[in-house]
């Protein structure tokens, strides 16, 4: 299970809450008794007392990068002798951003480390993709070529709406 903070809420195309998370996903809030008691997100107030708060983010153990983000850049192509040292060790991609490794030749193992904990073997067509904050390693399974990819969100989907008022 991973969790992600609150960072703010909006409401979907049926009018009900979702919850913004920090990376960059977002989660349904309802308020639907008796099944769910989430009063709080009845009321800006409730919903501005929420920001910060973790909930558990689904998108991110399925490894999506959230839609609507775009591509920032990209590294060089490495080689097995041209991989920097701290992609070797485990290591992690900033708040805000994800990663994608793209294989164009030979195989990758790519290691996520807890809360995810899990291994991939990346080839060519089956690119790995790294989540903001999750440490992970890779290791060369012989001569290859491979590049990352950094996606970020577009600058102009900042903020969302917490009842009347807009939050960061």
């Amino acid at each position: 299970m991973i969790l992600r903070s609150i960072t703010g809420f909006h409401r979907d195309e049926e009018g009900h809450w979702v919850a913004e998370l920090a990376c960059g996903h977002g989660r349904h809030v309802r308020h639907a008794p008796p099944f769910v008691e989430r009063p709080w997100v009845t009321t800006a107030e409730g919903r501005a007392s929420r920001l910060g708060q973790a909930l558990e983010c689904v998108r991110c153990e399925r490894l999506e990068i959230p839609d609507g983000w775009k591509l920032e850049r990209r590294t060089p192509v490495f080689d097995e002798s041209s991989l920097p040292t701290g992609l070797r060790r485990r290591h992690r991609v900033a708040t805000g951003v994800w990663g994608r490794i793209v294989v164009l030749e030979g195989a990758l193992r790519y290691r996520i480390h807890e809360p995810l904990a899990r291994e991939q073997r990346l080839e060519p067509g089956r690119p790995g993709v790294v989540p903001p904050g999750v440490e992970h390693e890779v290791e060369p399974l012989g001569p290859l070529r491979f590049l990352i990819e950094f996606w970020r969100r577009p600058a102009s989907a900042g903020a969302v709406a917490c009842g009347e008022d807009v939050v960061q």
